[in-house]
């Protein structure tokens, strides 16, 4: 709500970095009709891998995981047996993402933040659906078992008050057109989290939120990339921008730029990868070559199978094993660990 005081003054001058990356995302935006008319049958498949990423990493970014195998199953609905609280939690993530994208659950709201809320804690007994009551703090733990305050947020009494506020500020902002929406969405989740209006919650709700906001603003990216996956790979990035633009916050005297750097460098790299994909599948490259270009091109220092899933959507494991036994037997690549813990690293060429 601070961000939305003065937007003239907040982000009237965009730095130059931001605005090569937004044209970027607009360029992007502009392609999202044409692979829907000529590559139908990619976007399905990139949406159902999507779904899967964004619930687990989203998850993932508060601590909650849960085995990779077990959790796709339960995104997937295929196993309905939900053991721990993690799985529902999971369950919840699920539930909120398929009810804002698989029917019409109506303009941004106060309602709609909190029944989404009462979806994510829905599995779970109870919790959802209500702000704060009590005052609560975020904190940054080391590994030490020290801990230190990131920021201090809105007091539980005047919570209301202030989502009110942002909810309808951003609508009015949003209708009025003067500012580029992705950074209206973004300075909405950085007001959002700042807030911080429920006990628990608020990092997983807020992105489902922001997705649906930038779908609704016409850039759709995050239903066939998962943003929540690259924001997971970059989680020590997002909450170093966090901080950086919460201070002096609650003045309005804070630099919302470290934030929304972050936030538009994310979505253009969405956009970046979807073009990627897509031209991959027009050129007719085969997913052995595109598993085989990942792992020697573009894959970490070391990676495991979980990596290649998330950078290749809809490739099955046993393609994935196929091409790492291939290029291992090239010398291309080596294993490090057993089982699920094997990592791969690459061989100097």
């Amino acid at each position: 709500m601070r961000s939305f005081a003065d937007l003239d003054t907040m982000i009237g001058a965009v730095p130059s970095a931001i605005v090569a990356r937004l044209s970027v995302v607009d360029a992007g935006r502009g392609s999202e009709a044409l692979y829907a008319d000529q590559l139908p049958g990619l976007l399905r498949e990139l949406a159902d891998s999507a779904r899967v990423e964004s619930v687990i990493a989203s998850s993932a970014i508060e601590g909650i995981v849960v085995d990779q195998a077990r959790a796709e199953r339960i995104v997937r609905g295929a196993d309905q047996r939900l053991r721990v609280r993690g799985e529902k939690e999971l369950a919840g993530y699920r539930d909120g993402l398929d009810y804002l994208f698989q029917g019409d659950s109506g303009d941004l709201s106060v309602g709609l933040v909190l029944h989404l809320h009462r979806l994510l804690f829905g599995r779970t007994g109870g919790g959802g659906g209500q702000f704060k009551v009590v005052d609560n703090v975020v904190v940054d733990r080391h590994p030490d078992g020290s801990s230190t305050v990131r920021f201090t947020p809105v007091p539980h009494q005047d919570t209301p008050f202030f989502m009110s506020e942002l909810v309808d500020r951003y609508g009015i902002e949003h209708r009025a057109g003067h500012h580029h929406r992705v950074l209206l969405v973004g300075l909405f989740a950085l007001d959002f989290l700042t807030i911080h209006p429920f006990v628990d919650g608020n990092g997983r709700l807020s992105r489902l939120i922001v997705t649906r906001m930038l779908s609704e603003a016409g850039y759709g990216v995050g239903r066939y990339v998962s943003l929540e996956g690259l924001v997971y790979e970059r989680r020590d990035a997002y909450y170093d921008a966090l901080a950086a633009s919460t201070q002096g916050w609650h003045g309005g005297a804070h630099d919302p730029w470290p934030w929304l750097g972050f936030f538009v460098d994310v979505l253009a790299g969405a956009y970046e990868t979807f073009a990627t994909r897509a031209a991959d599948h027009r050129s007719g490259v085969t997913k052995q070559e595109r598993v085989r270009r990942y792992a020697l091109d573009h894959a970490g220092a070391s990676f495991d199978m979980a990596d290649v899933r998330r950078a290749l959507p809809g490739m099955s494991d046993q393609t994935i094993r196929l091409v790492l036994k291939e290029l291992k037997e090239e010398g291309l690549v080596s294993p490090t660990g057993v089982g699920r813990g094997t990592r791969w690293v690459r061989t100097a060429r």
